[in-house]
């Protein structure tokens, strides 16, 4: 019996292993180089009906208080209560506040519907000063939309908003204030993340168990493997310094749904300081997220992502031209 057993665990040991190093090839052959060059029509945004002006990059010197990035999928719909909040609270604070100026870039991800025609509603009330679209060909997935955004941006600090208006907007100043507070900044670098787990608990509550079970997966993948300390990597309100944004993002390689694990991870990485700050959130119907299906890919991603840097497929040491 004891001879059976051991020969049993010898087994175990073996599929391990070799499932290990199956892994560890599959991360590696399939480690595709991210297209980070520029279609013509994404080096510009409409500024009016026939009018079209180059975009900055955030290698230039910072011009605007605040950038705000609103990457966008076929959202004509859910999009617009978000841009009323986000321009309320904006224009509110630049007239309580003067020296406050702002913009923001609304990044049409591919979208196939009116998402861009509804953002240019916004430039054409408020002035391409403050609002911008940048229509992309073709759909690179949320990080991607966001980092196209990102290097395209005036802003001292960056926000990351998303289209759906789950965040409250003016929970914009707890994470300023947590930004500003963190000492010291390496290199002016810090980032704040907005948290939802404070809200955890209720959540669970109206799960299945098969979607907590998912849930919780999740969260040790990302504890296990890329990051940790932040207990909530993907609520998708964050805030940068523009010397943290240009390094993070300039070596981002993950386009879909974990690219914010491999941000923070980036971050970490560099010892670059991260708050998390709790945010009101309300979940909105129309999520383009597959609860089992997308959760299944960011395991996958999240795992590829650690042993991707471990070979050497991707670098920490060679930032790539974004621009």
């Amino acid at each position: 019996m004891m001879d059976f057993l051991y020969d049993l665990l010898q087994c175990l040991v073996a599929l391990a292993a070799i499932a290990f190093i199956l892994v560890l090839v599959l991360a590696h052959v399939t480690a595709t180089v991210v297209d980070l060059t520029r279609h013509e029509k994404e080096k510009s945004f409409p500024t009016a009906p026939g009018w079209k002006e180059l975009l900055p990059s955030i290698h230039d010197p910072a011009s605007k208080e605040l950038s705000v990035i609103v990457p966008a999928y076929n959202e004509e719909l859910r999009m617009p209560s978000m841009l009323e909040e986000a321009m309320d609270y904006l224009e509110k604070r630049r007239k309580r506040q003067p020296s406050f100026t702002y913009e923001v870039l609304v990044v049409d991800d591919g979208s196939s519907d009116r998402t861009s025609e509804v953002a240019f509603q916004y430039t054409n009330k408020f002035g391409a000063d403050k609002v911008r679209v940048l229509t992309l060909v073709k759909n690179r997935g949320k990080g991607g939309a966001v980092r196209m955004g990102a290097m395209s941006c005036r802003g001292r600090l960056i926000l990351m908003a998303d289209a759906d208006g789950a965040t409250k907007f003016a929970d914009y100043e707890k994470l300023e204030a947590a930004l500003e507070a963190i000492s010291p900044k390496p290199d002016n670098m810090a980032v704040t993340c907005g948290s939802r787990a404070h809200l955890e608990q209720d959540s669970v509550a109206e799960r299945s168990m098969f979607r907590t079970f998912l849930m919780y997966g999740f969260h040790f993948l990302v504890w296990f493997f890329c990051v940790r300390g932040i207990k909530d990597t993907q609520c998708g309100f964050k805030l940068f310094t523009r010397e943290a944004a240009l390094k993070t993002f300039s070596l981002l390689h993950v386009e879909r749904w974990a690219f914010d694990v491999e941000l923070l991870y980036i971050a970490q990485c560099f010892k670059i300081p991260i708050g998390e700050v709790a945010v009101n959130w309300t979940e909105i119907e129309g999520s383009k997220l597959v609860p089992v299906w997308s959760w299944l890919q960011m395991g996958r991603d999240l795992v590829f992502i650690r042993l991707r840097y471990l070979t050497g497929v991707w670098r920490l040491d060679s930032p790539r031209k974004t621009d």
